[in-house]
């Protein structure tokens, strides 16, 4: 059962925000500040990016751990309420992601996935200028793939994509 009232949820769902949140932000000023250019939102990609790099040929999506399912983080938690509601968004979120991932992967883009636990917040892990020097030495390098995360989590569970 919910704790607050429908029009409590209704305001608070609706100050929940797609796009322009706060560790996407912390990133972008970050990166921004390193000399890097780059897209917002980029629609021509699958995915839609946070961050696309077309120089570098390389796209940066920074997730956040409940929205996108974060496994092994604690920052992910199902609500005890409409739960088969929660499970199922979540896991189409999830699906989504993986889509997005494997399409990148296909058109040979390059993909780095900074997680919210990693950045932002009371448990976060690193600052953000850290995490920004990691996505700036994967740019320079030959890498596909960069994950950051907060926490240790099971490797059978990241969004890696196929290959």
């Amino acid at each position: 059962m919910d704790t607050v009232t429908p029009e409590q949820r209704k305001k608070t769902m609706a100050a929940v925000h797609s796009k322009n949140t706060m560790p996407e932000i912390l990133i972008r000023k970050a990166l921004f500040a390193r000399g890097y250019r780059y897209r917002i939102d980029y629609k021509k990609l699958p995915g839609r990016p946070d961050v696309a790099l077309p120089r570098y040929h390389a796209v940066v999506f920074v997730h956040g751990c409940f929205w996108h399912g974060h496994a092994g983080c604690p920052n992910f938690r199902l609500p005890q309420s409409n739960q088969e509601y929660w499970i199922a968004k979540i896991d189409r979120n999830r699906k989504r992601d993986g889509d997005a991932l494997n399409h990148l992967h296909a058109l040979n883009w390059r993909v780095c996935v900074v997680w919210e636990c990693a950045i932002h917040g009371k448990n976060k892990k690193m600052k953000v200028s850290q995490a920004a020097a990691k996505i700036s030495e994967w740019l320079k390098s030959d890498a596909v793939w960069l994950e950051i995360s907060g926490w240790n989590v099971d490797e059978k569970q990241l969004l890696q994509p196929v290959t």
